[in-house]
């Protein structure tokens, strides 16, 4: 399969500004390796429904995920397709030391990557074992991320289910951003998936996700500035309707 074709792509020519620089995997490199890994890096800007990189297919390159909602999904042998995770920045895209790409991934919105090519990275791998060490940091999450996804499709209500996806893309929109500006108080978010993807990824039917966030809604857990624009007004309320506890307060 060929190459996915980009929109445009520019030289990185600063990481000073990058909104995650200091929670993605190059967060772990100093200065003078920042400036080797920066010499191999491009920003790619790839609109909503474009695919990335195919399953199975030769791994041609690694990424940072800068802003926007990728889709991650398995092919199965009759050919349909099971949404097995999202991405959002500072998220890593591709699995490094493979030869292929783990999975099929598609731009749900428009997305912007910081890419390295496949080559190019395992060498700086070599290198530089810090970035090494975040790498195995950031699959211990996904790995803690995947038990969790076990536990809401196989044991939690509808309701519990629906509210468990909307508190990640809650706590996701305040995860990223510039380190001196406070995250909002208000926690508001744009729905990155279609009603008929969420229910996949949920194992729900469209009919039940709709019905979940209306009485979310009705609940005064979330409010809809239109059909796509969430707010949370109380994370806590959230956090009850997914079946989860607060966080302590050290």
């Amino acid at each position: 399969m060929a190459s996915p074709r980009y929109d445009h792509s520019i030289e990185i020519s600063r990481c000073d500004d990058c909104a995650v620089r200091h929670k993605a995997v190059c967060g772990a490199l100093s200065d003078l390796e920042l400036a080797r890994l920066n010499q191999i890096s491009r920003r790619r800007m790839i609109n909503a429904g474009q695919t990335i990189m195919s399953d199975e297919d030769p791994a041609e390159f690694f990424a940072n995920v800068i802003s926007g909602v990728i889709k991650l999904t398995k092919t199965l042998a009759d050919g349909r397709q099971q949404i097995v995770g999202l991405l959002f920045a500072p998220d890593f895209l591709g699995r490094a030391f493979s030869p292929n790409n783990p999975y099929f991934a598609e731009a749900a919105t428009e997305v912007e990557l910081c890419s390295f090519p496949h080559d190019g990275f395992q060498r700086i791998l070599r290198e530089f074992p810090g970035i090494e060490h975040r790498l195995f940091e950031q699959t211990l999450d996904d790995l803690d991320a995947a038990r969790e996804w076990m536990v809401l499709l196989g044991r939690k209500t509808a309701t519990e289910k629906v509210a468990s996806f909307l508190l990640l893309l809650a706590r996701r929109s305040t995860l990223t951003g510039c380190a001196h500006v406070a995250a909002p108080e208000v926690p508001r978010f744009e729905l990155p998936l279609t009603r008929a993807d969420i229910a996949d990824y949920l194992g729900l039917t469209i009919e039940t996700v709709s019905r979940q966030i209306t009485r979310l809604k009705s609940a005064g857990t979330i409010r809809l500035l239109d059909n796509r624009l969430f707010v949370v007004p109380d994370m806590a309320m959230l956090v009850k309707a997914a079946g989860q506890e607060m966080p302590a307060v050290a």
